[in-house]
């Protein structure tokens, strides 16, 4: 008997540990997650969803999850019905999409059929590989394309500029367990790229401080505003520069966005007086489902308002809340915003935890405007820079054309 109970409990035991690893409660946390996003999310109204079609679909799927990995990709297979790059989990596997921008060293553009690459961050993987603004991706881990965009859009594949955006730039991005091979268009044919993780090249501390050539100052935010370190970090920096006859305040490196009390503390060292600088709409919240609509305003901050000349930089890794400063320093005329289209992130996240799993997810609740109406996640700076022929190693032509600005404010 000896010999037949050893291997049979081995086998038992074997199924009761594949039954207590695979997750519990997934069909009630995927309700949970289509029914909060479905009452929640702020840009339904911009997109042809059929949330109801989404919650059928993947409620069955739930049934089919065996492991942790599944249920996490499960839940992010949900969230990508939204084609949303603020949507997110607050976890992940190794085979999930790194999250674009704060995981990305790529900025590519539908021009008609074509993708063109229209921003690589510097000190990057791509950088580094030879990529630069203007060049053609035929391409994307050996599809063409077009294919690969159809496919990462799935079940909802859809001709929305939008949506097509948010496939390409996830497939840019890649996935945390595989490299990336991208084919290219140069002037001896195509060419094919192998690239490593976007290492997002980030500074030392929460900002860069420094003087530039003909007395303007430069300040460097590193992706800390969300850190509550910068601010008073940010209030020595602003002293030791107070006498420079013009800032550059650079924005570029904000991807992970951050939270709207440390933007403010910041915009309020530039005003005399409380400005309005952002407008927030809640939908659905109001009398019968009407939306709340309110303006955030800036005030004054800190021992010395600096009123000199001021220039924002801006790009593709500007998000979030950086995206709000920016919109908040032009809305308030307070300075000029130059550089390329920012990350295009909508609205203001809220976050909640799935019940079953305890794994938290944040979506966008609140629609974000510029004061004048124009909605943040499509604003433009006024001063923009096409970095096509302009991105050479060392070169910096959003922050060569802000000095140039500033040059000809002092005549």
């Amino acid at each position: 008997m000896r010999g037949v109970a050893g291997p049979f409990a081995i086998a038992l035991l074997a199924a009761l540990s594949g039954c207590a690893s695979a997750p519990r409660g997934v069909a009630a946390d995927v309700d949970q997650l289509v029914k909060e996003i479905g009452e929640n999310y702020g840009y339904f109204a911009e997109q042809s969803i059929d949330w109801d079609t989404v919650r059928r679909r993947h409620a069955a799927r739930a049934a089919e999850v065996r492991t942790k990995a599944e249920q996490v990709a499960l839940f992010e297979v949900v969230l990508d019905e939204l084609h949303d790059a603020h949507a997110h989990l607050g976890t992940n596997t190794k085979h999930s999409y790194r999250l674009v921008p704060s995981g990305a060293d790529l900025w590519a553009e539908l021009d008609g059929t074509r993708v063109i690459v229209t921003q690589v961050r510097p000190g990057s993987a791509a950088a580094r590989a030879g990529l630069r603004a203007g060049q053609e991706v035929l391409a994307i881990g050996g599809v063409p394309v077009a294919r690969a965009m159809a496919e990462r859009l799935g079940t909802t594949a859809s001709v929305d500029p939008a949506a097509q955006g948010w496939a390409l730039r996830s497939l840019l991005a890649g996935r945390h367990d595989e490299r990336r091979r991208l084919r290219i268009v140069t002037a001896e044919g195509p060419r094919d790229i192998d690239l490593a993780a976007p290492e997002v090249p980030s500074g030392d501390g929460p900002l860069e401080e420094r003087r530039l050539a003909g007395g303007v100052g430069y300040l460097r935010i590193h992706n800390s505003l969300g850190d509550d370190a910068l601010v008073p970090a940010f209030d020595a920096a602003l002293a030791a520069l107070a006498d420079c006859r013009a800032l550059v305040l650079d924005l570029r490196d904000t991807p992970s966005g951050g939270n709207s009390a440390i933007a403010e503390a910041l915009l309020g060292r530039f005003v005399r007086e409380p400005l309005p600088y952002q407008k927030h709409e809640l939908p659905g919240v109001g009398w019968q489902g009407r939306s709340r609509v309110w303006v955030q305003y800036v005030l004054p901050r800190g021992p010395f308002t600096y009123e000199k000349p001021l220039v924002v930089l801006v790009d593709h890794w500007t998000g979030s809340m950086g995206e709000g400063m920016a919109i908040g320093v032009d809305g308030m005329r307070r300075g000029v915003v130059v550089g390329t289209a920012m990350a295009g992130l909508k609205g203001a996240i809220t976050s909640s935890t799935l019940n079953q799993s305890g794994i938290r997810f944040a979506i966008p609740v609140e629609r974000l405007f510029h004061i004048d109406g124009t909605p943040r996640h499509r604003w433009l700076p006024p001063e923009r820079v096409d970095l096509v022929g302009h991105d050479a190693p060392g070169e910096d032509t959003i922050l060569a054309r802000a000095l140039e600005i500033l040059a000809a404010s002092s005549h």
